[in-house]
């Protein structure tokens, strides 16, 4: 993992503000971060976002009314359309009606610096490329185990019966890999919280860094402190396992009895 990090902090320097890489987009990026365009809400925005979420629960009861619908009579209507256009009319209904309440503010040069927009310090880059390159390599592998691991015969048979390749992933493979994907992906997952701690090698303040560092010099408690930074760590370990846990449940091959 160290080995990312060096890499990306081995790169060709940036230039400063003055030299910055124009992007499109009103997009900038040197050697004090990426500098983005950040939304404004203005008056209205509230609506859209409610909106947003009455499509999204509307969208969520489609689909379970589609479930139960297949169930009882074979056939499923297109609940996928319908999501859809709940989805993306009913929001774009609202912000036109309130007259599409966002603006954007947009990084601009003003003296020695960038004003405006939001920032992206080079360290959170640097750490977000290592580790989604070095986790992703893994989570990857685990897919492809798990969807080898489908026998062949179950493909040939829902070739036999008419379905499509598409269908056939997503009725015929995707749910009994699922059963050999998920709990090694739960470590996967695990292991990319703890490794987010070696951040500290490149200076940015997250979690251990704060707790280890700045706290911990200003207290002088280093028993209370390092308890402290150890039951954030199972705290949030114990929340990824029990979700994962609970989807492996819901995946989980089900024996029906007679």
């Amino acid at each position: 993992m160290q080995i990312f990090f060096w890499y990306f902090a081995m790169l060709r320097p940036l230039p400063g503000p003055r030299q910055s890489l124009s992007l499109p987009g009103d997009i900038f990026l040197n050697n004090r971060g990426l500098y983005l365009p950040s939304p404004v809400f203005e008056p209205g925005a509230g609506i859209v976002a409610l909106t947003l979420l009455l499509a999204l629960a509307s969208s969520i009861a489609v689909h379970a009314w589609a479930r139960r619908r297949q169930a009882a009579t074979g056939r499923r209507p297109p609940a996928g359309w319908v999501a859809a256009a709940l989805l993306i009319g009913l929001p774009l209904l609202a912000a036109s009606t309130s007259g599409f309440p966002l603006s954007w503010d947009r990084p601009a040069l003003a003296g020695f610096n960038f004003e405006g927009g939001v920032v992206v310090l080079p360290e959170f880059v640097a750490l977000a490329l290592a580790l989604s390159t070095y986790s992703a390599s893994f989570i990857a592998e685990i897919v492809r185990g798990g969807v080898l691991s489908v026998p062949h015969g179950q493909v040939e048979a829902a070739r036999s019966v008419g379905l499509r390749p598409g269908a056939i992933y997503r009725l015929v493979v995707i749910p009994q890999a699922l059963r050999a994907i998920v709990p090694p992906l739960t470590s996967q997952y695990l292991n990319l919280t703890k490794n987010s701690s070696l951040a500290a090698a490149i200076a940015y303040p997250e979690l251990t860094q704060i707790f280890a560092g700045t706290v911990l010099s200003q207290t002088g408690q280093p028993f209370e402190v390092m308890a402290l930074t150890m039951g954030v760590y199972l705290s949030i370990s114990l929340v990824i396992s029990w979700l994962m846990n609970w989807y492996n449940r819901r995946v989980a091959l089900r024996e029906r009895l007679a």
